[in-house]
């Protein structure tokens, strides 16, 4: 082996060796506040208001 290619397999090796690390620290815990509004339908009851308007009995149609 070459004197150079000694330097470049020694040099990729040290390369190849380092490796970037990040650490978040934080004194307080993270809290993440999600203000959602849930909004939804009872459509149950409308149905069987439906169902008894439209009954077989009812003389509508």
């Amino acid at each position: 082996m070459s004197t150079r290619m000694l330097v470049a397999l020694v040099g990729a090796l040290t390369l190849m060796g380092c490796t970037h690390r990040v650490e978040v620290e934080s004194k307080e815990p993270i809290t993440i506040n999600l203000n959602v509004k849930v909004d939804h339908e009872i459509r149950v009851k409308v149905d069987k208001e439906l169902d008894e308007l439209f009954g077989d009995d009812s003389e509508l149609f």
